[in-house]
C-alpha cells in the first residue's frame, strides 16, 4: 500500500465554500478518483482514517464537508450522543440543511472538482456514501451519469419511500454500477424498504448488487458503539473489489 498525503482544501460551491480533505497516494499517478461522503457525524478523525485507508490502495480520495451550507468544521461543537436531546436537535438541523436537490447539485460540483485535479486518472469516478449519504451517492450517479462508474452505499438510510423525492426515483438517470450494503437491523432502512428498493433496482435494469450485512446501522465506523469488525472488513473488501473492477 502507498503512503498518503493529506491536504485541507476549499471547494468553490454555488453560494459559498466547502471545506474538504484530499488524500493522495505517493507516486506519479495518475490514480482513479473517489468521492467519499461522510455520515451524519461529518468529518472527524475516524472518517478521515477511513478515507485515507481507501487512498492507500491507489486512489485520490476527496472527502468534503457536505454540511457546508450550515457550518464549517467541526459539524458538532460538542460530544454527540445519539438519542440525547441536544444531539437529535443538531441532527435535525443538519438534515434540513441538505435537501435532495442540493445533494445532487453539490455532488456534481464535487465530482467536477475531483475530475479536474492533477494526477486524477481520466475516465470514470467512484462514489461511496455512508448513512444518509448513501442516498447522496445514488443521486451523484444520476447527476453525473457519464462521470460516475460506480456508486456505493453502506448502511444507507431512506433509500426507498413513497415520496416524490425518494432516492429510488432517480435510478433511471444512472448509467454506472450500483452497490448497496444494508444493515440487518436499521430503522432508517427496514426490511420492507430494502425489498421495495431492490424491486426498484430490478425495474431499473442496470448493473447492481444489493446485500444485507449481519450488523446494525453504522457498523463500518471503527469508533461507533455498534462497529462490527468482521462485517466492516467485508464491506471494505467489497468496496476495493468494485473500485478495481470499475475504475
Amino acid at each position: 500500500m502507498a503512503d498518503v498525503r493529506e491536504d485541507k482544501i476549499e471547494i468553490p460551491m454555488n453560494g459559498g465554500q466547502a471545506e474538504a480533505v484530499l488524500f493522495r497516494p505517493d507516486g506519479a499517478g495518475p490514480f482513479p478518483g473517489v468521492l467519499h461522503l461522510s455520515d451524519i457525524w461529518g468529518i472527524r478523525p475516524d472518517r478521515k482514517a477511513m478515507a485515507a485507508r481507501q487512498a492507500k490502495e491507489g486512489y485520490v480520495v476527496l472527502l468534503p464537508n457536505v454540511f457546508w451550507r450550515d457550518t464549517r468544521l467541526p459539524v458538532f461543537d460538542f460530544t454527540p450522543q445519539f438519542g440525547e436531546e441536544k444531539t437529535m436537535k443538531r441532527i435535525g438541523e443538519l438534515f434540513a440543511a441538505l435537501l435532495p436537490a442540493q445533494m445532487s447539485e453539490d455532488a456534481g460540483i464535487y465530482l467536477d472538482y475531483l475530475a479536474r485535479l492533477p494526477g486524477v486518472k481520466p475516465g470514470g469516478l467512484g462514489v461511496v456514501g455512508y448513512c444518509f449519504t448513501g442516498a447522496m451517492a445514488i443521486r451523484a450517479a444520476a447527476a453525473r451519469p457519464d462521470q460516475v462508474a460506480v456508486a456505493i452505499s453502506f448502511h444507507g438510510g431512506g433509500l426507498y419511500s413513497d415520496t416524490a423525492e425518494s432516492p429510488h426515483t432517480v435510478l433511471s438517470g444512472v448509467k454506472g454500477r450500483l452497490y448497496t450494503g444494508h444493515a440487518k437491523e436499521d430503522r432508517s432502512m427496514p426490511a420492507d424498504a430494502i425489498e421495495k428498493f431492490e424491486a426498484a433496482l430490478k425495474a431499473w435494469g442496470g448493473r447492481y448488487e444489493s446485500e444485507t450485512y449481519d450488523a446494525l446501522h453504522g457498523w463500518t465506523v471503527p469508533s461507533a458503539p455498534i462497529y462490527h469488525e468482521a462485517e466492516a472488513e467485508r464491506a471494505h473488501a467489497k468496496l476495493l473489489a468494485l473500485f478495481k473492477a470499475e475504475l
